[in-house]
Parts: C-alpha cells; structure tokens; sequence
C-alpha cells in the first residue's frame, strides 16, 4: 500500500480539529472526552511524552523497516486500529472505512462487541484478518454463541475486556444524553441539522445500530428499553472463573485488554493467555488511575518474555509510538486517533491516518538509526528518580 497522506493535514490535532467541525457536539464530546475532570484522559499523553529516545547518528545504517511480528504474522507497521464502541454515531460507516483502510496497510484491526457493523462483515472486508473484541455477556448462553461467530468468521484473535466492570462516569456523556439509556434532546437535533455533511452521510447509511446484538435483540426497542437490554445482557467484570471456560472455547490467539497492575498480568499468564494490552480504556474509566506508560515500563521488563506485551491509550503519533515500544510494548493500538481521521475526512480517513503515521513513524527510525522495531528499547533514555 503506497503510503500517501493529506499535507492539509500533516497532524493528528488537525484532523481532531477538523472532526470538531465536521461531526455534532455530542458525537465529538462522546469520542474525545474521558471520564470525571479528564485528568487520567491528559495524563496517559503528556506522561507518554516524558520519554526520550536517543539517536546513534555515526552508527552503520542501511535503513529501517517497521514491519513486525505479532502471533506468528507479519505486519506491515507496529500499530492497529484499537475497539471503538458506537462508532457509526461518530461518523457513518466508519467501521468498515477503517476495517478496510487495515486490510490494505496489512495492520490489525479490532472490532467491538458494541460497535455499528457486524463480526461477519468485518470478516468479509479483512478476508478474516480482523481481530474481535468480547465484552463479557452475562449468559452463558450468548457468550458461546458470539465466540462461535467470531471463530466461524476466522477471526485470528479474541481480546477480552477487563477494564469495564462498571459504566465509566462521563459528564459530558450524560448532558449530551449519550449516558444508558441514550436519549435525543431538542439540542442534539439542533446540532445534527448544523452538520449537513454528517446528517446526509446518516441518511445515507442509515441509524446506527449495534449490529453484533441484533440477532440478541427483541424488535422495537426504545431508546430506555435498550438501555435496560444492554446494562442485563452485559457483566464487564471479568475474574478467573470466567476467563477459563474462554480460554478452552477459544482455539485461536487470546488477548486481555486493560491490564494495569502486575497481579492482573500474572493471572494473565497463569490463565494461559497468549498476550496482554496494558490500558487503561484511553482514560474513560478511572480518572484517579495511572497513565498507561506508567505500568507498561513494569510489566514489559517483568513478562515480557513470557507473554506478548502490547499498549494502548493516549497515544497520538509516530514519535509516541516510538516511545512505547522503546518502554517494552511489542505492539501498539490507538482507537481516537483513527477515529479523528475518518470524522475529519470520511472515507479517506483511514488511509489517511495509517499513512500519516507509518510517515511519523518511519522518520523516527531514520532518524535514531534504528534498524527494526524491536531495536526501540537500545534506544531509550532511562530516568532516575530524584
């Protein structure tokens, strides 16, 4: 895939400037903000942005590749395209825009339970290369079912959510109405008929629905009865016990998602799990936690060689991708990002984005004379505590 971006937009803050104009208030607020006052939402960048990296400049180079192997597959880049619920409601059809926009740059791409297209036809747009994400039924019964979809539709992974045993407290989430149950306020409408673009885009392709759950779903819902499904059909927390009978249904590759402390990456690793995303849900969940950066450094140097260590939030460039995988992560997944891309323009969005990165990403390495990926960490200016 020829790598190709947008120069009217040689930014991630551009195209989160540009998706400000171009989606609703409450679409925009609901992707960009975090949870309480936001401070774990800055922290996981701003501490991110506290590593350094040195460069080797009279050290022999014949050039870098970023290609790098996750499960036994080689991508074309360190980085995917992490879980983003509702994503139809930022802009429409941006799932399958970024589904496809990954399957040509040959990165993974995670599909949520709780996002607007379905298992299947993610499968159909990545010929079987997309990645799916469980968020944990409360029956037994859905659970297998959904997991029996995912293998059907030869999904190579299966990531668990451990980071969501309760409704994160957004603020801006509740004024906007987006809280369970969702409800449409007369500000709202007036905020759609502001968009032109945004609302012929939603005509187009019609209301946002969770597709995964259709098949789970009584017909006619209101926006309050759907808020009461949801919140019974669905139990975030995730222990042991329920992990297990996972781990022996699942035949393919299986990651946990959110681990934050080294107590939940040895469960991981004594549950037989083959890989770990240290997140803290981009800062949506617990406003008094760490930044991202801050457990991955630890768990990376302790298991890393025992487990596949991999990060999301708060990541927004090619440099801080850099900073990840000198900190220890193998691989790296942004979820705002991309979705700031396909907000800001459209179908070209996730090109745009994969590309734009992959550039940011590639000058890094040039310019460290690092060779490959995994050469990150020999770069790495280690800080002492004073």
């Amino acid at each position: 895939m020829a790598i190709k971006f947008d120069s009217r937009y040689p930014s991630i803050d551009d195209l989160r400037t540009k998706a400000q104009k171009k989606i609703p208030k409450f679409a925009f607020e609901y992707l960009d903000g975090g949870c309480n006052e936001d401070v774990n939402l800055l922290r996981n960048t701003s501490e991110l942005r506290d590593v350094q990296l040195k460069p080797n400049y009279l050290r022999a180079h014949v050039g870098s590749s970023l290609k790098t192997k996750l499960f036994g597959i080689e991508y074309d880049a360190p980085f995917g395209i992490a879980p983003v619920g509702l994503q139809g409601l930022m802009w429409p059809n941006s799932p399958e825009i970024l589904a496809k926009a990954a399957f040509e740059h040959n990165i993974p791409f995670i599909l949520s339970t709780v996002t607007t297209t379905s298992i299947e036809r993610a499968s159909e747009l990545t010929e079987g290369k997309a990645w799916f994400q469980l968020y944990h039924p409360t029956e037994n019964r859905l659970r297998d079912d959904i997991i029996h979809r995912a293998a059907a539709a030869e999904c190579p992974v299966l990531v668990i959510l451990c980071d969501v045993p309760t409704f994160g407290f957004r603020p801006r989430d509740i004024r906007n109405g987006l809280a369970m149950p969702p409800k449409m306020s007369i500000q709202n409408i007036l905020q759609v008929l502001g968009k032109p673009h945004w609302a012929l885009e939603t005509l187009r392709y019609g209301q946002p629905n969770f597709e995964n759950l259709k098949p789970y779903m009584p017909k006619g819902l209101d926006l309050k009865q759907l808020g009461k499904f949801m919140d019974q059909t669905f139990s975030g927390r995730l222990n042991a016990e329920k992990i297990k009978p996972i781990r022996d249904m699942w035949k393919g590759k299986l990651v946990l998602k959110g681990v934050a402390s080294e107590y939940d990456a040895e469960e991981a690793i004594r549950l037989g799990i083959d890989g770990i995303i240290v997140s803290n849900h981009g800062g949506r969940q617990l406003d008094a936690g760490e930044s991202t950066i801050k457990p991955l450094t630890t768990i990376a140097e302790k298991y890393g060689n025992q487990i596949e260590v991999m990060m999301d939030s708060g990541i927004r460039s090619g440099p801080d991708v850099a900073r990840a995988l000198a900190s220890g992560a193998k691989f790296t997944f942004m979820g705002r990002s991309f979705m700031y891309g396909v907000s800001a323009l459209g179908k070209e969005g996730g090109n745009h984005t994969i590309s734009l990165l992959k550039t940011e990403l590639q000058q890094v390495m040039n310019q460290l004379c690092c060779a490959t990926t995994s050469d990150f960490p020999y770069h790495l200016i280690k800080q002492t505590n004073k």
